[in-house]
C-alpha cells in the first residue's frame, strides 16, 4: 500500500520557497550607501554601481536621481537622508549645501547643451547649427526644456537661448521663443523630455550632450560660444543671467551663465561616511569611474579641482591625494 505523496511534495516545495525568499547571510550584512545625483548622471552611475558592488559586495548602493536643485532641496528642506550628493551644476552644492550640510565640493566632470530631436520631428531633414533658431520659431514646432527651478539643465537652456540671441544677431529671439513654449512642455527634470521626443509629443528638447549620446538621440551641436561647454568661454557665458527660485519659498536669485561643471560631496550628516569615501575614490579614479564617464559621452574635468567658495578644512586625506595627482597630470 503506497502512502500519499502529495503532502510530502508540498512540504518540500514550501521549504524551498521559504529558503529562497529569505535573505542570505551575506546580503543581510550589506551596508547601505545612499547617493543622490543629477538625472543626467543616471546611466554612468548605474554602470558604476554594478562595477563598484562587484568589487565591494558588502556595500549596497541605493541611488535617487532627479533635477539637482530639487535633490538639494530634498536634503536641506525635507531632511531626506543621503551620504553623497552629485550635482550637474557644482554651484548648487556651493549655494544650497555649504556650509550647513557640506564643507567641500569636488568638481569632476563637464558637459554641454545640445538641441535634441528625432526622425519624427518637424523639419528634421532641414535643421542645422545655423538655422535652428528659425526652425524652433516655425508654426507648429513643439519644443521643451527642464524646469529652471528644479534642474540646472532648465536654466542652462534659457542661458543658451539668450546667448544665441546675441551670437546670431537676432534681437527679441529669446522672448519670442519662450512665448511659444506652453507650460506642459516644461518638465521637472530634463531626462523626462526623452520619452516626449520619442513619442512625437515634442519635436525638439534641450539636453546635455552625454544624455543625447546615451539615449541615441539626434542632436544639433552648438558653437562653443553658446553651448556652455568650455571654461575657456566663461567670460562670454557670464554675460547672461536667469532668475530662479532660491533656498527659501518666495525667494528669487539670479543665476549667471557658467560652463557646465559637475560637483560632488559627502554630506556632513552622512550615515555611512566610510563607504561614501570609498565610492568617491572609485569615481575619481581615471581607470574606473572617470573612464565610465568618458565612455558615456561625458568628459571628466582635467585636472580635478575643488570649488573655491569654502576652504576644504576637512577634506579626507585620500581625496587630497587624488586631487594632487590630478593637478600634476
Amino acid at each position: 500500500m503506497h502512502k500519499p505523496r502529495g503532502p510530502y511534495l508540498w512540504a518540500i516545495l514550501l521549504f524551498f520557497i521559504l529558503a529562497l525568499s529569505l535573505p542570505s547571510p551575506s546580503l543581510a550584512k550589506r551596508r547601505l550607501l545612499v547617493i543622490f545625483h543629477a538625472g543626467s548622471l543616471t546611466v554612468p552611475f548605474s554602470i558604476m554601481e554594478r562595477e563598484f558592488e562587484s568589487e565591494h559586495p558588502e556595500i549596497d548602493i541605493l541611488r535617487e536621481g532627479g533635477g539637482s536643485t530639487k535633490m538639494a532641496r530634498l536634503i536641506t528642506q525635507v531632511g531626506k537622508p543621503a551620504d553623497i550628493f552629485a550635482s550637474a551644476d557644482y554651484r548648487v552644492i556651493d549655494e544650497f549645501l555649504i556650509p550647513d550640510f557640506a564643507s567641500w565640493n569636488i568638481l569632476f566632470a563637464t558637459n554641454q547643451l545640445v538641441l535634441c530631436y528625432t526622425d519624427k520631428s518637424l523639419f528634421a531633414d532641414k535643421i542645422n547649427k545655423e538655422n535652428w533658431p528659425d526652425i524652433l520659431l516655425e508654426k507648429g514646432v513643439k519644443w521643451g526644456s527642464a524646469d529652471p527651478n528644479l534642474d540646472p539643465c532648465g536654466y542652462r537652456a534659457l542661458m543658451v537661448i539668450k546667448l544665441a540671441e546675441r551670437y546670431y544677431k537676432r534681437p527679441g529671439f529669446y522672448e519670442r521663443l519662450i512665448g511659444k513654449r506652453p507650460l506642459k512642455n516644461i518638465r521637472p527634470k530634463s531626462i523626462e523630455l526623452i520619452s516626449l521626443l520619442k513619442t512625437g509629443s515634442l519635436d525638439y528638447a534641450w539636453e546635455y550632450l552625454s544624455v543625447a549620446v546615451q539615449h541615441g538621440l539626434k542632436f544639433i551641436r552648438l558653437p562653443m560660444e553658446i553651448n556652455l561647454g568650455s571654461p575657456k568661454f566663461e567670460d562670454i557665458y557670464k554675460t547672461v543671467t536667469v532668475k530662479v527660485l532660491g533656498k527659501r519659498p518666495g525667494q528669487w536669485i539670479k543665476k549667471r551663465g557658467s560652463a557646465c561643471i559637475y560637483g560632488i560631496t559627502v554630506l556632513k550628516n552622512a550615515r555611512n561616511k566610510k563607504d561614501a569615501l570609498t565610492f568617491l575614490k572609485f569615481l575619481l579614479d581615471e581607470k574606473r569611474g572617470l573612464r565610465i564617464l568618458s565612455e558615456c559621452g561625458q568628459p571628466p574635468l582635467v585636472p580635478l579641482r575643488l570649488s573655491k567658495k569654502v576652504p576644504p578644512k576637512d577634506l579626507p586625506k585620500g581625496l587630497k591625494i587624488l586631487l594632487s595627482k590630478g593637478a600634476q597630470n
